[in-house]
């Protein structure tokens, strides 16, 4: 495409840099890089559309002459065609088979059993550390009024 050669490359890198200094030359490719990748994706997205799009043009020409020409004598570029279409009207057309979904429905049962069964048991672990630190609490509340009802027992015994 472009005739640019090793001589050339080198001239453009040290214009590169004295233009835009070390600091800028690196985030500068990066971006030369994401913009040229950018454009080989949407060419490449085009030229896909493209041939998909003359493909779909020649199978409805090629299904036209078969319709003209009753389905009979049909050249084999046309038989082929016209087997094709039917393939995809096969695929478009067929209701969609019953998935076997025992084994996953097991599988998601289980799996919701042992989370439950975990988070039971994460619960309970979290009431008892709830009825323990409420007693704690109970016990620690008691004791000052204990020493508040009786102010003499704050005194030191002689």
């Amino acid at each position: 495409m472009f005739d640019v050669g090793f001589w050339e490359l080198i001239l453009i890198a040290i214009m590169g840099l004295v233009i835009l200094g070390p600091e800028r030359l690196p985030v500068a490719i990066r971006t030369l890089r994401s913009w040229i990748t950018g454009a080989r994706k949407f060419s490449d997205t085009v030229k896909t559309e493209l041939t998909e799009e003359l493909r779909i043009h020649e199978l409805h020409a090629n299904l036209k002459k078969a319709e003209q020409s009753n389905l009979q004598n049909l050249s084999p570029e046309v038989a082929e065609s016209l087997k094709t279409l039917q393939e995809a009207a096969a695929s478009v057309t067929e209701p969609f088979k019953k998935v076997n979904t025992q084994p996953l429905d097991s599988m998601i049962s289980s799996s919701l059993a042992s989370s439950v069964s975990a988070k039971m048991a994460q619960d309970e672990v979290l009431k008892s550390q709830l009825v323990d630190s409420a007693s704690a609490q109970e016990v620690s509340s008691v004791e000052p009024s204990v020493n508040a009802a009786n102010p003499e027992s704050d005194k030191p015994q002689p």
